[in-house]
């Protein structure tokens, strides 16, 4: 029994540790992300005119004239990189991205040769894949502790009466 006992104990420091790292493995998911979509905006901006001749030929953005698609999408790459990293308004940004992108890889059907869900499934488009699983756990857990959000939520929205309903 003294085994037992000794095991739990130990199992129970181990999970408090891990819990403390958490905040943690939040923030490099936030900076993982934030760091990959802004490096494709800063390669887009880099050369605009290769950016639109790519959305007008390989991406097929729906719904949006190519040009617009192309602007748009610098944008959206060299802007909400620094909230996610930040952890401004994290769950919102997160889920933003997350739904752009799924638009990125049905935009490009060169991510999955294979068809759409025999790559969702096989090794294509794995970046987009560990991004996606990535977005999902800010979306689902929050920024985490090491954010600006929680700095909000902890300091600032108290002073105005505001009361988050986040840890």
């Amino acid at each position: 029994m003294n085994i037992f006992k000794r095991t739990c104990s130990l199992y129970g420091k181990a999970v408090r540790g891990l819990f403390w790292l958490s905040p943690l493995s939040l923030l490099l998911f936030r900076l993982w992300v934030a760091v990959d979509f802004w490096r494709a905006g800063v390669v887009k901006v880099s050369d605009m005119n290769s950016t639109i001749t790519l959305f007008q030929y390989i991406y097929h953005v729906p719904l949006l004239p190519p040009v617009a698609a192309a602007y748009i999408g610098t944008a959206i790459e060299l802007i909400l990189p620094w909230f996610l990293g930040f952890g401004l308004f994290g769950r919102l940004t997160a889920l933003f991205l997350f739904f752009y992108n799924i638009i990125a890889v049905i935009s490009y059907p060169a991510l999955w040769p294979h068809g759409l869900w025999a790559g969702f499934w096989g090794s294509d488009f794995t970046d987009h894949k560990v991004w996606g699983l990535m977005l999902l756990a800010i979306i689902l857990y929050g920024p985490g502790k090491l954010s600006l959000d929680h700095l909000l939520q902890k300091w600032m929205l108290p002073r105005f009466g505001c009361n988050a309903a986040t840890k």
